[in-house]
């Protein structure tokens, strides 16, 4: 059951293949803001996904983030979603990102409960 309060922690340690040089985001070999970013989306689908009814998913349709602090390639990084309102099948987090030095971004996500096969079918 879907829950206020539902979290779920994600975690990376940051490779090349994670840096903004690497996404071309930047040209610093730093964690790059969208993998921070999908670490964090990550964390609000997991959160989640285990209470979801059989054949659904999640899928995100906004995010505001900010990526306060660099993160070199090495360090551990976690990314914390926290469920703080559930609308019908509008799912809204609140994110949290740190390494081992201390918080490096924050944000708000929203996601939407899908059917997969429904919202796969729209495709074709």
């Amino acid at each position: 059951m879907l829950e206020v309060g539902l979290k779920y922690e994600s975690r990376l340690t940051v490779g090349a293949e994670n840096t903004a040089l690497a996404l071309g985001s930047g040209d610093m070999e730093v964690l790059a803001t969208p993998a921070m970013v999908a670490l964090m989306e990550n964390a609000a689908m997991m959160a989640v996904a285990d209470c979801l009814p059989e054949g659904s998913t999640t899928v995100g349709i906004e995010i505001s983030t900010s990526h306060l602090k660099a993160s070199a390639v090495g360090a551990n990084v976690v990314a914390e979603a926290t469920l703080q309102e559930v609308d019908g099948r509008r799912l809204v987090f609140s994110l949290k990102a740190w390494d081992d030095a201390g918080v490096i971004g924050e944000g708000k996500h929203t996601r939407f409960i899908v059917d997969r096969e429904r919202f796969l079918s729209k495709l074709k």
